[in-house]
């Protein structure tokens, strides 16, 4: 009887909780949709955010330039309490390459796309040599390069072969694709193992420090691309030795060169620049809410600021950035007064592990493990980080509460093709950090256009960008946030 009474009570309630919520009228959602396609800022934002901005390393200099003007920026839309804050300490300290310069001068002159590493140290100048290629299957083989190393041109073994792909380099979901995805794979979940990785690498890196070459040269990326990524460098330390990221074509040439016998020689000239950043910072400010009741509660929205240096973070996450700051300029245009606060958080520090938005959690939502007033007052965070791609639908992380409360928001973004709610989880940024304390936070489905080709590479520009998927993600975005902080109600938090 007692189980009779839960099912009953249960049922009621979702009945009550899908009867509770309401769209805001079309009325206001015609005037959204025409702020977000006639009065578009998306373009200018564009091309602000990575031609002017540039690349935004965590820590770098260009990184702090891109805070200070992205505050100047919200303080011109409107904005209230524009403000850059302390996040989280960061031990790597600050970095920028200011020079760059990579060839291969034998058996021939060819110049190569190079990427020196994050963090990693400075040549001598211009440094000349044969290069060594290090060949090895165990800690070994290793011993023949001891103490011959040193100002040497080290070539690193491949990380991997390079496989010839079929699948096409931009693509939209298919009405198909969304129908699968929408629905719920926790029936059918398995836990995944993760394989133990060999150390070899790491003993190769170990000895390399040791050996002291005059530049590391290493691979990642293709078309002749390279990837950015980072030494394992922490303020204090040694400088350690110059590192360079060529794509897997300068690379490749080289080794199979060397292993047919084929003398090989570099020049290369690498300048980076340590300072003494020592801490992660996020960018942040408000639409102040208005109702007595209400405007304690907190309507997030959010995205990185940060970026990898080589390219100008376009994709990942310029366009995240943009679309939140238009989507505020938009609710900002046409002059609602919304009855929860609206907040945007433009964090810092997500390619170096969520800092940022790991920060705001511990410093604002929680005092140790305690759950702040804050906590209790936040009502929602959405996310965007998969590049430029069209917003297709939403995934609400498990949080089976959620369904009801978007179900009724989306119906005038369906026109748009704003149509899948699925409760799949998906990861790797910032609204994992909420989740996992049970806070409604989550990240959109994206067609994936370019991004996993560029993402995390030189070829992160302006030129990845989609400008109408863009506009198409900011009047979501605005239209979901509007409704989050206007709605009598709030998407539960997870038990």
């Amino acid at each position: 009887m007692k189980k009779l009474f839960f099912v009953l009570a249960f049922a009621a309630l979702f009945s009550v909780s899908l009867s509770a919520q309401k769209c805001l009228p079309e009325e206001l959602a015609f005037k959204v949709k025409r702020e977000a396609f006639s009065n578009s800022q998306m373009d200018d934002y564009a091309q602000w955010m990575t031609d002017y901005l540039g690349s935004r390393l965590a820590g770098s200099k260009q990184g702090a330039r891109a805070e200070k003007l992205m505050k100047e920026k919200m303080d011109q839309i409107g904005l209230s309490n524009a403000r850059i804050v302390y996040a989280a300490d960061f031990g790597k300290g600050g970095w920028d390459n200011v020079k760059n310069y990579s060839a291969m001068t034998a058996p021939y002159y060819c110049s190569f796309t190079g990427n020196p590493k994050a963090w990693s140290g400075s040549t001598n100048g211009l440094v000349k040599g044969e290069v060594v290629l290090i060949e090895a299957e165990n800690e070994a083989d290793l011993e023949k390069y001891k103490g011959k190393l040193s100002g040497k041109i080290v070539l690193l073994p491949p990380a991997g072969e390079y496989v010839m792909k079929f699948e096409p380099l931009a693509n939209r979901y298919t009405e198909e694709d969304l129908v699968e995805l929408a629905k719920d794979p926790r029936p059918a979940a398995t836990v995944r193992r993760r394989m133990g990785m060999a150390n070899l690498n790491r003993v190769i890196n170990a000895m390399l420090l040791e050996e002291k070459p005059a530049v590391i040269v290493s691979d990642g990326g293709v078309f002749n691309v390279p990837r950015s990524t980072s030494s394992s460098y922490k303020a204090g330390d040694p400088e350690p030795p110059a590192q360079l990221v060529l794509p897997v074509e300068a690379h490749g040439r080289m080794v199979r060169l060397i292993r047919k016998g084929v003398p090989v020689s570099m020049e290369v000239e690498i300048k980076n620049e340590f300072s003494p950043c020592k801490e992660i910072r996020n960018v942040i400010a408000e639409i102040p809410g208005t109702d007595p009741q209400l405007k304690d509660q907190v309507v997030l929205i959010g995205a990185h600021l940060d970026s990898w240096h080589g390219g100008t973070g376009a994709a990942d996450n310029a366009s995240g950035c943009m679309v939140m700051l238009e989507a505020m300029r938009i609710i900002k245009s046409i002059g609602i007064q919304p009855r929860r606060t609206i907040r945007i958080a433009l964090w810092g520090g997500e390619e170096q592990g969520l800092m940022g938005s790991a920060g705001y959690l511990r410093n604002y939502l929680m005092d140790k493990e305690k759950k702040t007033k804050e906590f209790d007052n936040f009502a929602l965070y959405l996310n965007m980080d998969n590049g430029s791609g069209m917003f297709r639908g939403i995934y609400l992380e498990e949080n089976d509460m959620a369904f009801p409360f978007f179900r009724a928001w989306m119906g005038p973004l369906e026109s748009l093709g704003f149509t899948t709610l699925t409760p799949r989880r998906t990861g790797g940024t910032d609204h994992v950090v909420f989740q996992r304390s049970g806070l409604p936070a989550f990240q959109f489905i994206q067609d994936e256009l370019e991004y996993d080709r560029s993402y995390h590479t030189i070829m992160d520009t302006y030129e990845r960008l989609s400008i109408p998927d863009l506009k198409h993600n900011a009047a979501v975005v605005a239209w979901l946030t509007l409704c989050a902080a206007m709605d009598d109600n709030r998407v539960p938090f997870k038990p």
